[in-house]
């Protein structure tokens, strides 16, 4: 790649041991891939958990991106990782503060822990760069529940105030990875809106997300869409039980690459990033199988980079006279979400404390019946008159505990947790609020 561009993949390897199909044959496959070309500059990587496929996939592409994080969190990891062309001088990971409950075992998000993690690359051009990759909370879909819903506000929210930061602290920022919401949901105005970020596939596609009177072809809704999940052309996808909005569009556009210059209060003109390209790969299945690499396809960005008062080049993306005025000097307020938006989250997270709340009481409830129970069996056990019977009793009254362990874990400890992690967000949004319309107020008056 040109040292004046930086290409960017993010995907979504589904490397779950002993739950994803084809894990070994499929990683194998992408790194074989990844190391038969030399055109990414950084590459982010979500639900690669087992440690053995990381360090496959390191080795296979270590010859142009020597540069590595496997990141850990949660139980079970959280299956994110980064490789850079670039040297790392930093990394950090900021595990969410909502990922679900520990009772949802099938859908797994607490115990993978899904976090926000970072690395800080030197670029020769660009000084610092903070690329982030992530992995959102996934249940609730565009449909809700609500309380479900909730979970995935919360990362955004946490997810945006980081890139945020890092802008404010003067570095380029790159936000890659699996969001599990489309482009049109609350959680994805929060990250656009409160970050500033500017996502890649809509520069270079910018009808991607008008509203559409009839449905795409498959091969349309990857190419003029960005789908990038539950596409009929993936075969984990192929008479798969989707969703409304998958079945209208072909498919969702999940994954996503963002990018946004340094806040500074400097008038010095800085470099600008801006997307030169961005398409939907590793569409295509495995070569000599007959499935596909994994249940997303990947994403590429190329973001260029204009120096102040360098010439284009051949072949360089067109910068209009009044994109290079935006972005060569920075604005001088950080940007802010709407009040109205603002309105909403609270609603939302609100409603998810009620659910929360009534959630945890009836397993404090369940608790005390289980103790209620287990006092009952070992009393009457005392009388039964036929030995065959113990087993039995003994099979349940490891269940009584085992049960009553549970609710008073969810419904106490895990419960008190969530309701917090709720409190302190819709408090720190009512703030927020507060103080937009405090400037909106000021504004007024001068």
């Amino acid at each position: 790649m040109s040292e004046n561009e930086v290409a960017v993949l993010t995907l979504n390897c589904w490397g779950l041991k002993f739950v994803s199909k084809n894990r070994k044959e499929r990683i194998i496959a992408i790194a074989n891939e990844l190391s038969n070309t030399e055109e990414y500059d950084i590459i982010t990587l979500q639900e690669i958990w087992v440690y053995a496929d990381y360090e496959y996939v390191r080795e296979s592409v270590a010859k142009y991106l020597p540069y590595a994080k496997f990141f850990y969190s949660g139980a079970l990891g959280a299956g994110l990782a980064i490789f850079s062309r670039f040297p790392i001088i930093a990394t950090e990971i900021q595990p969410y503060s909502l990922n679900g409950a520990p009772i949802d075992v099938v859908g797994g998000d607490w115990f993978v822990g899904k976090a926000a993690a970072s690395v800080i690359i030197v670029h020769p051009i660009l000084g610092e760069v903070q690329v982030f990759n992530t992995h959102l909370y996934a249940k609730g879909g565009e449909d809700g529940p609500e309380h479900n819903r909730a979970h995935r506000l919360v990362n955004a929210w946490e997810f945006a105030k980081l890139a945020r930061r890092a802008a404010e602290l003067g570095r380029y920022v790159i936000a890659a990875g699996d969001f599990n919401s489309i482009p049109t949901t609350l959680p994805m105005t929060i990250i656009r809106e409160h970050a500033d970020l500017t996502d890649s596939w809509l520069v270079t596609h910018p009808f991607s997300n008008a509203p559409s009177d009839t449905t795409p072809s498959p091969q349309e809704a990857i190419d003029d869409f960005g789908v990038t999940a539950d596409s009929p052309v993936n075969t984990y996808s192929a008479g798969k039980g989707l969703d409304r909005t998958a079945r209208s569009f072909c498919g969702k556009r999940l994954d996503y690459i963002f990018y946004r210059q340094p806040h500074t209060f400097s008038s010095t003109e800085l470099p600008v990033l801006h997307c030169k390209e961005s398409r939907v790969v590793f569409t295509h299945e495995v070569p000599g199988a007959a499935f596909s690499f994994s249940d997303h396809f990947g994403l590429k960005s190329v973001l260029q980079i204009q120096t102040p008062g360098a010439p284009p080049s051949a072949g360089d993306a067109v910068f209009s006279s009044e994109s290079q005025t935006a972005w060569s000097t920075q604005p001088s307020e950080a940007p802010e979400i709407s009040e109205a938006c603002a309105t909403t989250m609270i609603q939302a997270l609100t409603a998810c404390y009620r659910f929360s709340k009534s959630r945890a009481q009836k397993e404090l409830a369940l608790f005390v019946l289980c103790v209620m129970l287990l006092i009952t069996t070992t009393v009457v056990s005392t009388w039964f008159p036929y030995p065959w019977m113990n087993p039995i009793f003994i099979l349940f009254t490891v269940f009584l505990a085992w049960l009553g362990t549970t609710m008073l874990y969810e419904g106490f400890i895990y419960g008190q947790w969530e309701c917090n992690a709720l409190m302190n967000v819709v408090e720190e949004l009512e703030v927020y609020k507060q103080g937009l319309e405090l400037q909106s107020g000021s504004r007024r008056r001068y």
